[in-house]
Order: structure tokens, then C-alpha cells, then sequence
């Protein structure tokens, strides 16, 4: 089989790439299962050097790769940038803080001597997808190798550059030959590698369908998994909400890549006496987005990642028309070549329609009208996902109350778009996944948690 990079700008044909066989990718897992038997005993100054060195890479060649996203998903080059410097800012947090993250804990016992120690598992795959082919695979694969662990990612088939060019960062930042490989393999392969026998655990971020079949698997094999799935994130703007701040954070969360994130908002559900103006304010923003090449410094919007996911989402919009919703921006496939999808605004979004039961992955906004609070938060629960959330009102007590005790999801923002931080952990709940990435709590994901007793 060959894996092809093509262009969603112009749906010219980058490069094509052959598919590893089964057996070479078994001696790139022997090979990565060889280098964690050395690197679980290397010290925490030797992998924070190197990860500074990576840290170092990605920011001197960020250009490059933001000029590689573009090219094989459509990612406006700006955004790209963006997308590299969070990666080397994971780098240096890790970096920085990995060695105090695992740090032995003493426990009082009737023992001379308890505490809970920290040990790599060895080699962790990871299923990793297209829309942010950096930041997904820099998010994971940083605590775990910080941790002692090696990786092995099997990304996206639409991002085989990218792929490549992960792992050449951290070969030419000095990690030892084996820490992480990149598999050019499709997706019928990862069963198979799941099964192999020095492979540890399993990483998936991707559709929820994508892992369930990774996490069956792995538990009939009876090994750790995290999953970060998809996600239909409600925003709530309450009656008393700054309207405009509200807007502004919709919006940008909306577009944010295209639309084509998990934690984009994607639900909007607006308290009744504020939806009108809300609406006329979103199609204003919206309509300031700058759609085109994204090797252009002025794209805001590039086309969407490949044209079977642009004709999908146009089917969602459309259904939803029909089942009554009112498109008041958009909503029309452009007549050019290349996956572009405008911005669009659907209005009186209800239950039943794919704008409100299904994730919508590109540039539409779903507006749902609520009578107040209570329906409101009812409605932002009423889906099968649970990754992102937030709320908008000026009472911050109120904001706060309803984020901690009433939102359904994983991430939950108080006046402002969610988004994922190093420093924060970053997951769901529900058909979104579990388990979580960043912080303390990500790093210790993939470790052995064990208990240590001596009388």
C-alpha cells in the first residue's frame, strides 16, 4: 500500500510513500524496546538536555514546518508557527519540571521505610491524527520519553511529512536511536502492533470510533490506554454575559484550525433574550475571516483537511436545514478547486439535527437557543461527548459554580475559549475518552505507580 501526502489546496499529489511491512515495523518496536531497557536508567539531566535541544529545533525551524502543515493539511501558516512554539513550550516545561513530577513520595506506614516510586512501562504507541500533526504528538510523546519510555507513533495517513519530521526532531536533538520512530503504516496495521508483545500501552487521539477499536483491543491484551476523542463542546452565554467578550471567544474557538479541533466550540447555546444580537455579532466576526491559500500570511482560513471530511460536513449542514435549522451565513461550497468550506451560521439548532447530535469538524457555527440557566445547562449535557466546555457571565461566582459542579466535560473555561495548556490536565469523559495528558497528572499516565515497603 502507499500512503499519499496530498495537497488539499490545489489536490495536487505531494509525495507518496510505501507502507512499512509488518515486519519491519516488529524490528522498529524491537529496536525502540532495545533503547528503553537503556534509557529507563538514563538520569534526568541527560533527557532534559536533549529535550531543550528539541525544544531548540522546533523553534529555529518553525517556518519549515509550518510551511509543511500547510502544504499537506491546509493549515494557514501562522496558525502552523503557533502550533510549533506550543510544542517547544511543552519541550521546556517537561524539561524543567519532570524530575521534580516524579519524584518518589514517602507514606507514614508501620514500615522503616514506604513510598510510592514512578517506573517507565517501556515502549508506548501512539495514534495520533492529522489536525494538529505537531501539537498532538509533542503533547503525549514529551512526558512519556521525559518519563522513560519510548514511542512509537503511527500518525495520520493524510501527514506522512510530518510524521517523518517529528521524529527527525528528536534525532537531531540527541536522543538515542530508538526513543521515538515514527511507523509509516495504515490503519489496518495498529491491531497488529498493538498485539506485539513488547509494546506496552497505547495512546489514541482521533474519533471515538477510532478508540474504541484501540482500547477493545488493547484490553483483551490487557494494556493501559488513554483516549482523547472527539468532542461537540457547548458554550454557554448566559442572559448576563459581556455579549461582545462572549462573541469574540465563540468565534475564535469556533475557527480556531479551520474548526477542525476537538475542543472547538460547537455547540453555542445562547440564553434567549440575548440570541438575536448574538447571532448578528457572530456573522459579523465570521465574516472577518480571510478564507485562501494557506501559505498566504494573510489566510485566516485555509481549506479544510481533505475533501471527503469537506463534503461530509457539508451533508451535516444541509440535514440540519431540512430538519428545520436556519443557515444565516454560508453554508455553500465554493466553486473552486481545493477543500474550502466558508464560514457558516446555523440558527434554531435543536435536537435531532447533526448540528446538534454529531461533532460538526470544520468552520460552523451551531447556535441553540435556551430559555435560561437550567435549560441551558441541560441542553450543553445533552450530548454523548464530554472534552470541553465553557461558560460566559459576569457574575464569576456564578461562572465558576456552574463550570465545577454542572458541566459535563473535561476541560471546563470561565469566560474564555478552552484550550489545552502544558501546565493544566487536558482530557474527558464520556465518548470522549479518558485518562489525561499535561501536568503532573499526564506524565504519570504511562508510569508504573509502585509501591515500595521495606521493614
Amino acid at each position: 500500500m502507499v500512503l499519499k501526502a496530498v495537497n488539499p489546496t490545489t489536490g495536487e499529489t505531494i509525495r507518496e510513500y510505501e507502507e512499512m511491512r509488518p515486519e519491519e515495523v516488529g524490528r522498529i518496536v524491537e529496536a525502540a524496546h532495545e533503547a528503553f531497557l537503556a534509557w529507563r536508567k538514563s538520569g534526568f539531566s541527560q533527557r532534559t538536555g536533549l529535550m531543550k535541544n528539541a525544544a531548540r529545533i522546533l523553534r529555529e525551524n518553525r517556518d519549515e514546518y509550518a510551511r509543511l502543515m500547510a502544504r499537506e493539511m491546509g493549515k494557514p501558516v501562522r496558525d502552523g508557527r503557533a502550533e510549533v512554539e506550543k510544542c517547544s513550550w511543552a519541550c521546556d516545561y517537561y524539561a524543567e519540571n519532570a524530575e521534580r513530577f516524579l519524584q518518589p513520595e514517602t507514606v507514614g506506614t508501620e514500615a522503616s521505610q514506604s513510598f510510592v516510586a514512578f517506573e517507565p512501562l517501556g515502549v508506548v504507541l501512539a495514534v495520533m491524527p492529522w489536525n494538529f500533526p505537531f501539537w498532538q504528538v509533542f503533547r503525549f510523546a514529551v512526558p512519556a520519553i521525559m518519563a522513560g519510555n519510548t514511542v512509537v507513533l503511527k500518525h495520520a495517513s493524510n501527514v506522512p511529512g510530518c510524521a517523518l519530521e517529528v521524529e527527525d526532531v528528536f534525532h537531531n536533538a540527541g536522543f538515542p536511536d530508538g526513543i521515538f520512530r515514527t511507523l509509516l503504516v495504515a490503519s489496518e496495521q495498529v491491531t497488529r502492533i498493538i498485539e506485539h508483545p513488547l509494546v506496552k500501552a497505547a495512546t489514541v487521539t482521533g474519533s471515538t470510533a477510532a478508540g474504541r477499536a484501540v482500547a477493545a483491543r488493547a484490553g483483551e491484551m490487557i494494556k493501559k490506554t488513554v483516549l482523547e476523542l472527539g468532542g461537540s463542546d457547548p458554550y454557554v452565554v448566559l442572559e448576563d454575559a459581556d455579549l461582545e467578550a462572549a462573541v469574540a471567544c465563540c468565534v475564535a474557538s469556533r475557527m480556531t484550525n479551520g474548526g477542525q479541533s476537538c475542543i472547538a466550540a460547537k455547540r453555542l447555546i445562547v440564553v434567549e433574550p440575548l440570541r438575536e444580537q448574538f447571532e448578528q455579532l457572530c456573522v459579523e466576526r465570521m465574516g472577518q475571516e480571510k478564507m485562501g491559500d494557506p501559505l498566504w500570511e494573510e489566510t485566516t482560513l485555509g481549506p479544510m483537511a481533505r475533501h471527503d471530511l469537506r463534503d461530509e460536513l457539508h451533508r451535516q449542514v444541509l440535514q440540519s436545514i431540512e430538519k428545520g435549522a436556519r443557515c444565516i451565513m454560508g453554508g455553500q461550497i465554493p466553486d473552486s478547486r481545493g477543500a474550502f468550506y466558508p464560514p457558516t451560521v446555523l440558527s434554531n439548532v435543536a435536537k435531532g439535527m447533526p448540528a446538534y447530535d454529531e461533532e460538526l469538524f470544520g468552520p460552523v457555527a451551531a447556535v441553540v437557543p435556551a430559555r435560561d440557566e437550567e435549560e441551558a445547562i441541560r441542553t450543553a449535557n445533552d450530548s454523548s461527548f464530554g472534552l470541553g466546555a465553557a461558560v460566559f457571565t459576569r457574575d464569576t461566582a456564578r461562572g465558576k459554580r456552574i463550570a465545577t459542579t454542572e458541566l459535563e466535560a473535561g476541560c471546563c473555561f470561565v469566560n474564555d475559549l478552552v484550550r489545552s495548556d502544558p501546565r493544566l490536565p487536558f482530557g474527558g469523559v464520556k465518548d470522549s475518552g479518558y485518562g489525561r495528558e499535561l501536568s503532573h497528572y499526564g506524565i504519570k499516565e504511562f508510569v508504573n505507580i509502585k509501591t515500595v515497603y521495606v521493614r
